[in-house]
Parts: structure tokens; sequence; C-alpha cells
């Protein structure tokens, strides 16, 4: 099993410009979930750790995935505190994400070089973060803030690389708007691994979904 540097993963994030999330108590089903993801040409994936034993799902898709998927990049969202994010990075996780900005989660995730992407809604926040190693933002949620902000934050730090998470949507429409805004990626949950998705046992439609997205995010991508 391959982790990867801090550095790997933001230019890995910076190539492809997509993270699809997702979380289900079912290992199962996130196996099948993961592996879609990757069929279509995802290289990052985040865990979205949101239920109760969910580091023991966690920890089954990781040795899943290093023989399945030998080349995604396998990360951790909703984390919210250092234990857990340590906890996680032990059990093989190749970035955090959190929907909050931490700076004790930045200090365990610094100590390891492993990426950490903090939930931001201020230019304040973000400038912290960055002059705490932050190589991502995560803007969060991303539907309440939406591409004009992106565009004001750009102007004064055009070094600043963002990745909103919520209100963004698998389309032309969607796509085009925050990466013209200047996004550096987006991540996408439900709105791309949907409830139907699982229901129908559909994974090659999901497949076919991300590979779909990530053609839109290629013609976009400045």
């Amino acid at each position: 099993m391959k982790i990867y540097s801090r550095i790997e993963v933001a230019l890995q994030m910076e190539k492809t410009g997509l993270v699809p999330l997702f979380y289900h108590a079912d290992v199962e089903v996130m196996q099948k979930v993961v592996k879609a993801c990757y069929d279509g040409g995802a290289c990052l994936f985040e865990f979205t750790s949101r239920g109760a034993f969910a580091h023991e799902v966690f920890a089954s898709l990781i040795k899943y995935c290093s023989k399945e998927c030998p080349e995604m990049i396998l990360g951790v969202g909703s984390v919210t505190d250092a234990a857990t994010a340590s906890m996680y990075m032990q059990l093989g996780a190749s970035f955090i994400v959190t929907p909050v900005f931490r700076e004790d989660i930045a200090i365990v995730c610094n100590r390891r070089k492993v990426l950490w992407s903090p939930g931001c809604a201020t230019l304040t926040e973000i400038a912290t973060a960055e002059e705490l190693g932050c190589e991502v933002v995560k803007l969060f949620p991303g539907g309440t803030y939406g591409a004009n902000f992106v565009k004001a934050i750009k102007g004064p730090c055009p070094w600043t690389k963002i990745m909103p998470t919520g209100g963004v949507s698998p389309t032309v429409e969607s796509i085009s708007e925050w990466f013209n805004a200047g996004v550096t990626c987006v991540g996408i949950g439900s709105k791309l691994i949907n409830s139907q998705v699982i229901a129908n046992n559909d994974y090659k439609g999901l497949a076919d979904k991300v590979a779909e997205t990530l053609a839109i995010i290629k013609q976009y991508k400045k």
C-alpha cells in the first residue's frame, strides 16, 4: 500500500481536478463505488467518515484498493479533530479533509507530510491555513459562497488553490462556472454518487459518469 506525500496529492488534485466523495456503512458498497470511480478515471477519492465504526470500513476499503485500485489516492473527509486525523493516517489515509479549519489537525498532518484540506469560508481563514502549510483549501459549503467568491479570492491571492465542495454538479454549466472562476479542483458527492446508483447497483453507469465529468473538467481546466 503506497502512501502519497502531500505534494504528490496536491499535484494530482491539480492535474485531474476531481475528488469524488462518499460514505456507506457497507464495506462491499464502498468497494464497488471506489472501483467504479477508479474505472472511470478518478485517481483520488474522499471517504467521508460520518458513521459509527467508519474507521473499520475504511481499514477494509484501503486494503481492497491496494489490490484492486493500486493507483487510487484514498483520503478521509469529515475529520474534526487531530486524534481522528492521526487514526486515519495510521490506517493509510493519504490526505485529510475537514469541514472546519483547526490548527491541531494541521500540526499532526504536517508532521507526517500528509496533505490536509481545511474547510474555510473567509479570506482570513484561508490565509491562516496557508501560513500553516495548506496546499489546497476546501471552500465549504461551496454552494453558499459560489464561483464569484472564488474570483474575489483569486484577485488579491492568485496563488491560492481552492477546492469547492458542496454546490458542485457534474454538469457543463456547473463545472465551467467553477473552473472559469479559478478553482484547482472540485469535490463532488451525492450529485455524482447518488442513491439510485446504489439502489440499482449501477456501478457501470457511475464509472461512465465519472469519465464524463473528467472530460468536462479537462475541457475547462486552465
